[in-house]
């Protein structure tokens, strides 16, 4: 564990409580060409170690107390460049996994949109309970990424850091639902670009966002693919 100064943490002012850092992985082939990947599980492209590369960097300045990560190999490869900086250990929780999205993996959207129009675009329009591609609903990626959240959080010291390395559309609806947005307003949450992340601080009331999409690379963000 990296070693932390007695002094008390301040953010504008006040004591910082427990943090969360929610980190998307690096690029895949999956992500550069548009084709949904939920939990296939895809390896980094030769630019997503470099976008985790640099990323680790970024990350360990901030001394993190904890690491976790999705099993997916695109996840694990994202955070052993931050492992090799801070020598900690990193757990696996597959709660961290992306959005199972059943049928619609593998596909590229205008392939899911030609065969499912209806069903595709209910989904895109925001519908937090249906099922994409018969798989996980926003309601479900949302309740098992939370209880992963608290689980992690609850290891912290009082002023202490988690990063959490995850995906993109399982990392939206955990900020959404952690800073209190209704389930139907769960899509007006930006997208993470990869090798980005959010940064939340534990607050009496609940979770504050701090940062958003930070680290953000010269890349478009891709939403929801994984």
């Amino acid at each position: 564990m990296a070693q932390r100064s007695t002094a008390a943490v301040t953010y504008e002012g006040e004591a910082v409580t427990r943090r969360i850092v929610l980190w998307r992985h690096g690029r895949t082939e999956w992500n550069a060409t548009g084709r949904f990947q939920g939990q296939s599980d895809i390896d980094l492209d030769l630019l997503g170690h470099e976008q985790a590369r640099e990323s680790a960097r970024r990350l360990a300045a901030l001394r993190p107390d904890v690491l976790v990560t999705s099993d997916l190999v695109r996840a694990r490869d994202t955070v052993a460049y931050l492992e090799a900086l801070t020598g900690l250990e990193t757990s696996l929780d597959k709660r961290l996994r992306e959005t199972y999205a059943g049928r619609y993996q593998g596909l590229l959207a205008a392939e899911i949109e030609a065969q499912w129009p209806e069903e595709y675009a209910t989904w895109r329009a925001g519908d937090p309970h249906i099922a994409i591609g018969g798989g996980e609903s926003r309601v479900d990626v949302a309740q098992r990424m939370v209880a992963a959240v608290a689980d992690a959080a609850a290891d912290l010291p009082d002023d202490g850091l988690a990063v959490l390395v995850t995906h993109g559309g399982s990392a939206r609806c955990a900020i959404a639902s952690m800073i209190g947005l209704a389930p139907g307003h769960f899509a007006h949450m930006g997208g993470l670009s990869n090798c980005s992340w959010s940064l939340l601080r534990e607050l009496p009331t609940g979770w504050l966002l701090i940062e958003h999409n930070a680290g953000t690379l010269p890349a478009p963000v891709t939403i929801e693919e994984g």
